[in-house]
């Protein structure tokens, strides 16, 4: 199992037409007829309700990690945080169901011929939770917020120059270079964060109301106690007439996740999200119980089981090692024992079925290529390959962990092994105080969300360094600048290619399986997978282990 890293607030993808509507235009839209969405338990255990809803009653959502707070400019919205941003807040777009995008907290995002300037206009008359009006000083106070946060400001400092009130309702963004994905960084899902809108009174609390959010959204907050329990009850003036359904939803951290399945099983939780191979092997295809999860093909990217490398320090400055590192590394292996075949073998960012897969030179699995390699290594060192490869302090990490030494060290590697809390793991990939760590990340509905973490304008040596595997590979910006910037489908579906590629060569990741998230629930709690656009379009459901809890209701 590979950490999962909780991406911060970073953005991507595509472009709208003036009237804010998902539509090929100029740029053209990555989209798919009929997305999979993996495995379900089936009609009525699928998480689409066809029948009339019932109002009323309360869900208790068991998830698997603590949000640290609610600020969008402070807080780690991981998958978890997502969900808790979703039920306070509103984003300003979302995905739909075939990959494009649509308006929703917006009532429209447009943008100048070259895509320079995007101006985001507002739905009139919607009020933040405390009455006070969401408008375009609103939007302002917001993302001057996030320009100047230590967070989310890398990622906004280098592309924004300024933004400027153009009506009541809307504002535009003036940007240093052409953004081309921008809308997708509104869709508020795992790597957009600028998505959701904080009331003015919130942002200028003292500790900026990261412990009493103040949104726009269907729930209203009413209790947080840190990793115990977050209750949000419904909001009577929601914008979006005849919503929520539910009376209140709490969610409550369970970190094991043995514990998770057995407070399902008990009734103690109602719903619950999960990545781990074992919880899924339990519950899928137990009629028992509704089931989804993203097993199948994706719009973008799934999140990634791999080995983050520290190309900064030794040992893995060294290509050589590297190399060696891939070859030693039996992904099909390691899917089938660790993660009991559930999670597919992966030998790059992009799985079969989706737009941006294609083969890239990614080393085969060869033990004896990769004991002759350390014996090379050893030569050019001086002395042992050694290394430190470190991982969260779970029970399913830590027999990764073994698994993976025992590969390693058959083919000459020296390593030991450390595990750590997982905020501590973050913050020292950030810093570079690390040189090999078991790693989750990458799923996105378009590459670009992930920019910062591949971008050479984000690396440092010795320092905070986003792009955390330190891979300084000027053909890998040119790509990036590529896929940001071009208005050709082609050439953005090209220039992700190319990415993986170099990624294939470059060896900053040694990849394992592609992570699969699940979503399990009593066959009572309906219609968890199927929400809508304002407009009454289907949008996509469960990306990455987030769901929407505006349309689930209680049977």
């Amino acid at each position: 199992m590979g950490h999962p890293f909780d991406r911060r607030s970073f953005l991507a993808r595509s472009v709208l037409t003036a009237a804010g509507v998902a539509a090929a235009g100029a740029a053209g839209e990555l989209a798919v007829a009929d997305p999979a969405w993996g495995r379900t338990n089936g009609p009525g255990r699928n998480g689409i309700s066809t029948t009339r809803p019932r109002r009323g009653g309360s869900l208790i959502f068991g998830v698997d990690a603590e949000e640290q707070g609610f600020n969008p400019t402070t807080a780690r919205f991981d998958e978890v945080g997502v969900m808790y941003a979703r039920t306070v807040f509103d984003p300003l777009t979302v995905i739909t169901a075939n990959g494009g995008w649509a308006p929703y907290l917006a009532q429209s995002v447009t943008a100048n011929p070259d895509y320079t300037q995007w101006t985001v206009t507002v739905r009139p008359g919607v009020s933040f939770h405390d009455g006070t009006s969401c408008d375009a000083a609103a939007m302002i106070a917001n993302w001057e917020a996030h320009l100047h946060s230590l967070l989310t400001g890398p990622v906004l400092q280098p592309i924004v120059d300024s933004f400027t009130q153009t009506g009541q309702y809307s504002v535009r963004w003036n940007l240093k270079q052409p953004w081309v994905p921008f809308p997708y960084y509104l869709a508020g899902g795992i790597g957009g964060q600028i998505a959701y809108l904080m009331a003015p009174a919130m942002i200028n609390a003292q500790n900026g109301g990261t412990d009493h959010p103040i949104g726009t959204g269907p729930f209203k907050f009413e209790q947080w106690v840190p990793n115990d329990h977050f209750t949000a009850t419904a909001n009577p003036a929601y914008w979006r007439r005849g919503y929520p359904y539910l009376s209140s939803i709490t969610f409550r951290p369970i970190a094991d996740s043995s514990a998770r399945a057995e407070a399902l099983q008990s009734g103690t939780i109602d719903i619950m999200v999960t990545d781990t191979p074992q919880n899924i092997v339990l519950f899928r295809g137990n009629k028992q119980w509704a089931y989804i999860d993203d097993s199948g093909p994706v719009v973008g990217e799934p999140d990634m089981n791999c080995l983050l490398l520290n190309l900064a320090k030794p040992p893995f400055d060294n290509p050589t090692v590297r190399l060696a590192m891939a070859k030693a590394v039996n992904s099909a292996a390691y899917s089938k024992i660790i993660d009991l075949s559930v999670d597919a073998p992966s030998q790059g960012l992009f799985v079969p079925g989706t737009p941006y897969y294609g083969k890239t030179s990614y080393p085969t699995y060869d033990p004896a290529g990769a004991r002759k390699l350390v014996k090379q290594a050893e030569k050019e060192l001086g002395g042992p390959v050694s290394f430190t490869l470190g991982g969260v302090n779970t029970p399913l990490t830590v027999r990764a962990n073994q698994y993976l030494q025992q590969q390693l060290q058959s083919v000459g590697f020296k390593l030991s092994s450390a595990g750590f809390e997982q905020n501590t793991l973050i913050d020292n990939a950030l810093v570079g105080k690390f040189q090999a760590y078991q790693w989750r990340q990458f799923g996105a509905v378009n590459p670009d969300l992930n920019y910062i973490f591949w971008s050479t304008t984000t690396y440092s040596a010795n320092n905070l360094s986003i792009n955390m595997a330190r891979n300084d590979d000027p053909q890998v910006e040119k790509a990036l600048q590529v896929g940001r910037t071009s208005t050709s489908l082609a050439a953005r579906v090209a220039a992700y290619k190319k990415v993986n590629q170099l990624f294939g060569k470059d060896l900053p990741y040694i990849w394992l399986d592609r992570a699969t998230w699940a979503i399990v629930a009593k066959p009572t709690v309906q219609n968890f997978n199927n929400p809508t656009t304002p407009s009454g379009q289907k949008a996509y459901g469960m990306i990455a282990g987030s769901i929407w809890p505006t349309q689930i209701w209680l049977r």
